[in-house]
């Protein structure tokens, strides 16, 4: 079972990078071949070659490292080609190997938006939420508790933002940790405006306020032997009240569980139409290493979605939205990396992305083809970055000999790319411990940014 579970990591990890790779450097190819550079080798993978064909004058191969992939081009290295020929790319002129090296992650941010366009044209999801952004849970000597900010509460306007919506919300608190947020709530029909500061979670390395919105939650799952299982409760039912408690958040049960001490608890919900209650007795147990009084359930949000199909430029103008969201969490992300407010415990590997790839495919197309155009745009910007290798590093120094009307010298280069090697290598050590981490230690739980309601 286990190997059957690596084998569909694997697999789903190749679709989801083959085809973002096949991309990138298709992007880089159509460049080249626009400016009559000769290619000499097209790759899926790094390493030796295993097979392929050969059309015209380039080599179509896939490689023994399938984690990656390159276009190789005539006079790419110094002396490996005749410094007369016209089609090597280093012959070319600036402005013009500037706009192949820019290609790869252009065409990644091109099919970061097709494929939501794409898909919000088959299938577009709306979260309906009629009564705004209310909030449903508050935790205790969370920075919205000291900060007098109460379950029930609407939130109005965060910063400049008026009438923000679970995501904006969301999106702002995972990447403010330390910055202050000034909400304006509405509470009882008048407003009241408070600050309120995220704190960085030391778990997971993002900015955390200690709030939810307020849900409708359901069971999305009972644990067999357990309380609930014994008591008849089953996935799907919809929660009312617990102990009188009104069941607006997914933290609402666990707390109250925790905190009984092993006394009966009272669960009220709703299954077939029908309002139900049943009493429990809370059993203790150690699960995950953290022993504690449970009855053996899960919970999840019930959303209130709204499916359409959008035309192609309305499909398209939300698609555009949505990339844009999602770049500026990341340049967020990476903003409070390098102010040390955040955590590079957030940053994700390949064993990561290849259990989220694993997880989307079940879920069904729509889930992976949206993870596709997350990590697509996410491959974009990293790509941009001006770290040696990456094609971020090479617009720059472009730029910087179109600047300065000369070449920069061949030892700053190769130093440059060296340094930048050993640095794409331990941050890849890295981020491979961050993903063994979230998976097998116990309690530790990295965040995957996701719409809340």
């Amino acid at each position: 079972m286990a190997l059957l579970s690596l084998f569909q990591n694997v697999w789903w990890l190749l679709v989801l990078i083959g085809v973002m790779i096949l991309i990138h450097e298709l992007g880089h190819f159509w460049a080249a071949r626009a400016f009559d550079v000769r290619v000499d080798v097209f790759s899926f993978g790094f390493g030796p070659r295993l097979f392929g064909f050969r059309r015209g004058e380039t080599d179509y191969r896939f490689s023994l490292v399938l984690f990656g992939g390159y276009v190789k081009m005539a006079g790419e290295i110094p002396g490996e080609a005749p410094t007369e020929d016209p089609r090597a790319v280093l012959n070319k002129p600036r402005w013009q190997r500037l706009i192949i090296t820019a290609a790869g992650p252009f065409m990644n941010v091109v099919l970061a938006v097709a494929v939501l366009t794409g898909l919000y044209m088959v299938s577009y999801e709306k979260v309906v939420d009629e009564d705004g952004a209310k909030i449903g849970h508050v935790m205790a000597d969370s920075p919205a508790a000291r900060a007098g900010i109460q379950a029930g509460d609407k939130i109005v306007r965060l910063d400049s933002n008026a009438n923000p919506d679970w995501e904006d919300i969301v999106s702002k608190e995972l990447t403010g940790a330390d910055r202050p947020m000034t909400v304006t709530l509405e509470r009882a029909g008048k407003p009241l405006t408070v600050s309120v500061t995220p704190e960085l979670d030391p778990k997971q390395g993002v900015g955390s306020v200690g709030w939810e919105g307020q849900n409708q939650i359901q069971l999305g799952g009972v644990t067999d032997g357990t309380p609930a299982a014994k008591a008849g409760l089953k996935k799907g039912d919809l929660l009312l009240r617990i102990d009188g408690l009104p069941i607006h958040s997914m933290f609402t049960v666990p707390e109250v569980i925790r905190k009984s001490g092993g006394n009966p608890v009272t669960l009220e919900y709703i299954r077939d139409g029908q309002t139900r209650s049943v009493t429990m007795l809370p059993a203790f147990s150690n699960p995950d290493g953290t022993a504690r009084w449970m009855i053996g359930v899960a919970t999840s949000v019930k959303w209130n979605i709204q499916k359409t199909k959008l035309s192609f430029p309305d499909a398209l103008r939300q698609s555009l939205i949505q990339n844009g969201k999602s770049a500026t969490m990341i340049f967020e992300f990476l903003r409070g990396m390098l102010e040390r407010r955040m955590s590079a415990k957030n940053l994700e590997g390949p064993i990561g992305i290849a259990h989220e790839a694993k997880d989307a495919a079940a879920e069904g197309p729509s889930a992976f083809l949206t993870l596709m155009s997350i990590v697509s745009l996410n491959l974009a910007i990293v790509n941009m970055l001006p770290i040696p290798i990456l094609d971020g590093a090479m617009i720059l120094s472009l730029l910087i000999e179109m600047i300065m009307g000369r070449d920069i010298s061949m030892g700053v280069k190769e130093t440059a790319l060296k340094v930048g090697f050993v640095f794409l290598m331990m941050l890849m050590v890295f981020v491979i411990y961050n993903d063994i981490a979230r998976r097998f230690t116990p309690g530790l739980i990295l965040p995957s940014v996701q719409m809340q309601r």
